[in-house]
């Protein structure tokens, strides 16, 4: 097992990170940018070091510093998390180099799930189904001409990235062009690589992933489906597990397909497939995350695996051994709200000083938080503040349990978007199970 792990994150996963490795026994190093000075995670590792400025380029995303921190203060793995590195194959390609192990799957693994291009070609080779669509595109008129073939509507994707950018939803013949180039801008921008390609939309989709989980000895675990289809602007708010919509039958079958997938293209460390269920409940496969991800803890919670363990476990070469992890071995319901530093209407971020903080509590509540009464939340980062997950029973039960959490969350002195989470608790299309990705822009457009 590693001595020393540096955490190259920062907020609730850092401090998620670095639970996980004091639970092991292994010190851990945080790096931290000017504005984070106070945070949790830099006040609970056993080291910190100050990698820049507050903004992410000079910070989170300054390589050398980060490698330079791990170097000075004896780490011998780096955790990325995700966002900011945690699929730059790149850089885990310079920690080998530098003799840190990379916790998450090699470089090669990286490029081959993570870009949205090569992983429709895995998917395609294995067995998993796909909506219509095509590789990358080199030009406005070639989109065009696929699209036609295709049939509108169609969506553009970066092939390099995800969460929203260089996404255009296009929905006749004479939006492409305009929409081509600014995907093409967006996904240059974000994930510097402009490669863009077309799928068929589905007006109503859910969004539904599986988690997977991989040593170094053969072993390979599907943990089951979550459900992430409350979201905005391709922006997840609420997830939970196991998702209404999947039947035992269908959740066999895919997991099986994604067993073979994952043992034949050698993948190790856990991952995420998503996939989109259209109006007739069939999925297709959209692309792989290879990394952990925000809503891991709802897994966690219906399966008794501690995923971030298992991801450190796996990264130091141990064979690992889990419970049954079967689909009927799943117990009761987990439910995940991602509280936000913005205003619940406008969305507009919302950074300031925390006044006050209570989270909830109660058997079955869990909060993974990087904030406290008293922090100062920097406007460079992501808005994410906490995440309430609850465990109960049943999904009704979970329902009513994530009510009363969050009327007893308080944080005062900035605004949040607690209150979209709580109207949305109250929406009969997620009491009954029946929502999409577009159910929250129906909920905001009549007011809540």
């Amino acid at each position: 097992m590693f001595k020393k792990v540096l955490i190259a994150n920062r907020g609730e996963i850092a401090m998620r990170i670095l639970r996980a490795c004091r639970m092991l026994g292994i010190r851990t190093v945080a790096i931290h940018s000017q504005a984070d000075d106070a945070a949790l995670h830099v006040r609970f590792a056993d080291e910190a070091v100050c990698v820049g400025p507050p903004e992410p380029a000079k910070s989170y995303l300054n390589v050398p510093a980060i490698i330079a921190a791990a170097e000075v203060t004896g780490a011998d793995a780096i955790h990325p998390g995700y966002g900011f590195l945690s699929e730059n194959a790149a850089f885990a390609e310079l920690c080998k180099k530098c003799k840190l192990t990379w916790i998450g799957p090699t470089p090669d693994a990286m490029r081959s799930w993570g870009d949205k291009v090569s992983s429709r070609e895995n998917a395609k080779r294995f067995g998993l189904p796909l909506l219509p669509g095509t590789g990358v595109l080199k030009d406005a008129d070639e989109a065009l001409a696929r699209a036609k073939e295709i049939g509108f509507p169609v969506i553009l994707k970066a092939s390099g990235g995800g969460g929203g950018r260089g996404m255009r939803i296009v929905r006749n013949a004479d939006e492409l062009p305009r929409a081509f180039e600014t995907a093409r801008h967006e996904a240059t921008v974000g994930f510097k690589n402009p490669d863009v390609y077309l799928e068929r939309f589905v007006e109503e989709p859910r969004h539904i992933e599986f988690q997977v989980l991989a040593d170094g000895h053969g072993g390979i675990w599907t943990l089951g489906e979550r459900e992430c289809s409350l979201q905005r602007r391709h922006q997840k708010v609420i997830e939970e597990a196991p998702s209404p919509a999947m039947t035992n039958e269908l959740r066999r079958d895919i997991g099986e397909r994604i067993r073979q997938a994952i043992g034949e293209t050698g993948y190790t460390s856990l991952g995420t497939l998503e996939f989109l269920m259209d109006e007739q409940q069939n999925l297709y496969f959209m692309e792989m995350n290879t990394r952990v991800q925000v809503e891991h803890p709802v897994t966690e919670m219906t399966t008794g695996v501690d995923l971030v363990e298992m991801q450190l476990r796996a990264a130091a070469g141990e064979k690992l051994s889990l419970a049954d992890t079967r689909p009927w071995s799943f117990r009761g319901h987990a439910i995940e709200c991602r509280i936000n530093a913005e205003d619940p209407k406008s969305f507009a971020p919302w950074p300031g000083l925390i006044t006050s903080y209570h989270p909830p509590g109660g058997g079955g509540v869990r909060v993974d938080s990087g904030v406290y009464g008293g922090f100062r939340v920097p406007s460079n980062y992501d808005a994410l503040l906490a995440k309430v997950i609850v465990h109960a029973p049943t999904r009704p039960e979970a329902i009513v349990k994530m009510q009363v959490a969050l009327d007893e969350f308080l944080i005062d002195g900035i605004r949040t978007n607690i209150p979209l989470h709580q109207a949305l608790l109250r929406e009969p299309e997620v009491i009954e199970g029946r929502m999409s990705t577009r159910t929250i822009e129906r909920v905001v457009s009549r007011g809540f």
